[in-house]
């Protein structure tokens, strides 16, 4: 009977933001409370963070769209009592709806790996003042855009197109011009010169890439 009801409200909300009648935007938390988490693992294990440390999967460490690099969070699994410190040293989620991404390590001492997106009971602590990144500016991060359309589904085309090679592209809506944008953007980087550093072996590849600054 719960499950019926879960579903009844969910179509619901579905139908009301499609008309408009209900706010469905999602603005990323940063204040003690419950939170969505997922978690990463591969294929970044190994690769840059945002904040230009080596992302180890094994490691306790989360991703948020802006929470300054070197902010720890307690968290807590409400269905076990699990709980960990992570230190932020990434940027992201970026699927719509999802506070934090978790390194797999994390999301193992949370018994959450099976369960893949849950809700958290989170505690923001004082940053860890022995963690320092020589990054200009903590709350920003840099993309690559490989391409910009009007049409999502085209968008989404180009991403799918891109997957095999670029695993972390996505998609990001802007309004310019008065117009609605979709702009693919692969990578994040700390620094607009490290993601300068990678846009000739792009242009190699046929692309016609542009850096973009993301919060």
């Amino acid at each position: 009977m719960n499950r019926v009801v879960s579903v009844v409200i969910l179509c619901s909300t579905v139908v009301l933001c499609a008309a408009g009648l209900f706010s469905c935007s999602h603005v990323p938390k940063d204040k003690d409370g419950t939170w969505t988490a997922s978690w990463y693992g591969e294929p970044f294990h190994g690769r840059k963070t945002a904040s230009g440390e080596t992302y180890n999967m094994h490691g306790v460490s989360a991703a948020h769209k802006h929470l300054p690099f070197g902010t720890r969070l307690h968290l807590t699994n409400p269905k076990n009592g699990n709980s960990v410190v992570v230190t932020i040293n990434d940027r992201g989620p970026f699927v719509r709806g999802r506070d934090l991404d978790l390194s797999l390590g994390a999301a193992r001492k949370l018994d959450m790996v099976d369960d893949g997106v849950i809700i958290i009971d989170v505690r923001v602590l004082q940053p860890d003042s022995s963690y320092t990144r020589e990054i200009s500016n903590e709350r920003s991060g840099y993309a690559i855009q490989l391409a910009s359309f009007s049409d999502r589904a085209a968008a989404e085309r180009f991403r799918k197109d891109l997957e095999n090679t670029y695993p972390d592209a996505r998609i990001t809506t802007v309004r310019a011009d008065g117009k609605t944008l979709y702009r693919v953007l692969v990578g994040s980087y700390p620094s607009r010169d490290t993601a300068a550093a990678e846009l000739p072996q792009l242009k190699a590849s046929g692309h016609s890439p542009l850096i973009r600054e993301f919060f």
